[in-house]
């Protein structure tokens, strides 16, 4: 079975060394451009993907938008399916189509919960308890595709978006291989998605990120781990904007946005009970500690975000 694997990012790598692995031919890899990265924003930077892929000897291409002559592209490349993973554009219909049996996705939840661009961090935000990979036939519509197979797993209650990521990761290829092995045997049943069920995990935003000292304390908590390691929860400390990891929710009283512990930790009263985290990262710094970070500023008790 040939195959054109569509991948951006890190996420994508477990699922495209799976294939390689398993003796499934790759003939071709789409990823997206390289981008500048680093505060200087002069040197680019290609994705993960396309470094897996060359070191295999892999033809990629790197179109900034999939259409026009990359359609004709990837008509030569032969291939009987399509696998993407986290690539990053949507496909439109006359893509899907060119592969034989057409394409299938790798997605990040148990669809058809959190269909969209950011299904892990919607999942933890909303506290759910359990998550897990969908594989399927992609289609016109965003992620409401026949379901090929899934594969659940629990949420811990301290897990990062990041970490969750990782997991979701090797179980996303996992679910693949099964996958795609069943379907060159002719053996796939895929059953379509009950959209009565369907909940949607929008691209995130600067708002979406930032940390509203009305609601409770596991409720900020649940939005510090979501957005790391990236972009990051964020609240404004003396007319800076500070990102705050490790949160997790504590006990403690306080008007909202007050600082009631300060320290190696540091905590921050919310509507209902407190917040406490274990790293702060200033705007355009590092990562660290509250301590060394309090360290030559009046992040004493008291003290208040916003």
């Amino acid at each position: 079975m040939r195959i054109a694997f569509f991948g951006t990012p890190e996420f994508a790598v477990p699922s495209l060394r799976a294939l390689i692995e398993e003796g499934f031919e790759v003939g071709l890899v789409v990823s997206q451009p390289d981008r500048p990265q680093g505060r200087s924003r002069s040197k680019l930077i290609p994705p993960p993907v396309k470094v897996v892929a060359l070191d295999e000897g892999i033809p990629v291409l790197q179109p900034e938008h999939p259409t026009g002559e990359f359609a004709d592209q990837l008509l030569a490349a032969g291939a009987d399916v399509g696998v993407v993973v986290a690539y990053g554009h949507i496909l439109r219909p006359a893509i899907l189509s060119i592969p034989r049996l057409g394409m299938v996705n790798v997605h990040a939840s148990v669809l058809p919960r959190w269909r969209g661009a950011a299904p892990i961090q919607w999942a933890i935000l909303n506290g759910d308890e359990t998550t897990g990979v969908t594989v399927m036939q992609m289609e016109a519509g965003m992620d409401t595709g026949p379901v090929l197979h899934t594969i659940e797993t629990e949420i811990p209650a301290d897990e990062t978006a990041g970490e969750l990521s990782l997991r979701l990761a090797e179980l996303g290829a996992a679910a693949l291989i099964e996958s795609l092995t069943l379907l060159a045997a002719g053996e796939l049943a895929p059953h379509p998605q009950d959209p009565v069920f369907a909940t949607h995990a929008p691209k995130i935003t600067r708002e979406t990120t930032r940390l509203d000292w009305s609601r409770d304390g596991a409720s900020l908590a649940r939005q510090v781990r979501a957005f790391d390691p990236e972009p990051g929860a964020w609240a404004v400390f003396d007319g800076e904007e500070l990102k705050l990891f490790g949160g997790r929710a504590a006990s403690g009283e306080g008007i909202p946005g007050t600082v009631l512990v300060s320290g190696e930790s540091l905590m921050i009263a919310a509507n209902v009970g407190a917040l406490e985290v274990s790293e702060v990262q200033p705007a355009g710094r590092r990562r660290m500690s509250p301590g060394e970070w309090s360290r030559g500023r009046a992040a004493a008790v008291g003290a208040r975000f916003t």
